[in-house]
């Protein structure tokens, strides 16, 4: 961990530096935080990072759950030093907070997979590289050094594909693997659709794709001839320009070759597996050499299935409320989940964490971590690497204060007994 980086003296740092007529340039509260972006990210970007489905309950549910909570602080409990590391895994977290994958991170800021690694190695605080990212899971590796990550995955259509996948994360580093459940089909993204933009057709975001040798044999079953579409000439060679450019490799190579305008079809062909079921994942779970978490869970049968099947954990998430509107909050789902789940077994709490005080509590109901999305993804788009870690030492300073004011002097005295339903 860098020296700099110390959220412990946060709160003092920024009153200090307001002396000297210096405020932080990224925004203490998420509503800021967000308006902030918006005037940076172009109106598609923003609008791909900002959305949920349908009418976005799904996002209001997440936090309409937190505030149905309060904390019951204890007094005088006489703590002076702080315990927050916790271990998960194997991995020894420093606090516990991990940055979630999320795709597409070059929306917010260019190299951005890149950008959030050199965060995560400079706060110790491990990364999930995204299926979704428009970096290589090699070459984000590579950046983070000896720095511990997990790496996301989709279920695509090809097993032979997903195999790889597997096997590359597992070469390359990787100390788990979180299979991502709950986007067999993209949500009903309402800001998406008025926009008419998905950046997967412009060759964002589909890096592991790129840079995979099994991807690129099936490249050889396009046929172009057969696939014309409709539309202005000049909207599709603006489209065309846009790929080039994004796709890996020379820009006049890849007008000769015709592979970005091959690689994005069979992209979209293959991306999702609509008929994914437990068999499937019972068969990731025998491929992989290293711990395989499921993400998306929300119902406790669910959650009793993938123990059945020896799942080693569980991302508590609905996927932001980027899926369906109107879905049940994760936090609520912790709750539910908690019951059923044997004491010790490794649950993490995904979505709508916004505040220090959202990550006591979700330790108090059960997470043994949680992970940080939206707010990260602003700041990188505001102020880059320094963006995620002014973000993040602003969140752990305060859970370090929730703490500290709640009577907690390590994460194990974090228990339901300091929540009351509102």
């Amino acid at each position: 961990m860098s020296s700099s980086f110390n959220p412990s003296d946060r709160q003092k740092e920024i009153y200090t530096e307001g002396a000297l007529g210096h405020q932080p340039k990224i925004p203490v509260d998420f509503k800021s935080l967000e308006l902030q972006a918006s005037k940076i990210l172009s109106k598609n970007a923003f609008g791909y990072i900002a959305t949920g489905a349908g009418q976005e309950e799904g996002i209001f549910n997440n936090q309409k759950a937190f505030s149905s909570w309060n904390i019951i602080p204890s007094i005088a409990s006489g703590i002076q030093n702080l315990d927050t590391k916790r271990q998960i895994l194997g991995l020894d977290l420093p606090w516990p907070m991990m940055f979630a994958p999320i795709g597409v991170l070059d929306l917010a800021r260019p190299k951005g997979d890149l950008l959030l690694a050199k965060a995560s190695v400079e706060s110790q605080i491990p990364m999930i590289i995204s299926n979704q990212a428009s970096t290589s899971m090699e070459e984000v590796a590579k950046a983070l050094t000896s720095q511990n990550f997990w790496f996301q995955l989709y279920f695509s259509k090809s097993k032979e594909l997903v195999r790889n996948f597997v096997q590359r994360a597992e070469a390359c580093g990787a100390k788990g693997i979180i299979l991502t459940l709950d986007t067999t089909t993209l949500g009903w993204r309402q800001r998406d659709l008025n926009n008419a933009y998905l950046p997967f057709i412009r060759g964002l975001g589909i890096a592991q794709y790129t840079s995979d040798p099994v991807f690129k044999e099936l490249l050889k079953d396009v046929n172009l001839q057969t696939q014309k579409s409709a539309g202005n000439i000049f909207q599709k060679l603006r489209l065309l320009h846009e790929l080039l450019k994004n796709y890996p490799g020379s820009y006049f190579e890849n007008l000769k070759s015709k592979e970005p305008i091959k690689a994005v079809r069979k992209f979209i062909e293959i991306y999702s597996r609509p008929e994914l079921n437990w068999d499937d994942i019972q068969w990731l779970k025998e491929i992989s050499n290293i711990p395989v978490l499921l993400k998306g869970i929300l119902h406790p049968n669910d959650a009793l299935q993938a123990i059945k099947l020896g799942i080693d954990g569980i991302v508590i998430s609905n996927h932001g409320g980027r899926q369906i509107d109107r879905v049940i909050s994760s936090l609520d789902a912790l709750v539910e989940i908690k019951k059923v789940v044997p004491k010790d077994y490794p649950l993490i709490l995904d979505s709508g964490i916004r505040t220090g005080t959202d990550i006591f509590m979700a330790l108090a109901l059960g997470a043994k971590t949680v992970l940080l999305g939206r707010p990260y993804v602003y700041a990188l788009a505001i102020n880059g690497s320094k963006g995620v870690l002014e973000i993040t030492k602003n969140i752990l300073a305060e859970f370090e204060i929730t703490m500290k004011l709640a009577g907690c002097p390590n994460i194990e005295s974090i228990t339901e007994e300091k929540l009351v339903r509102k």
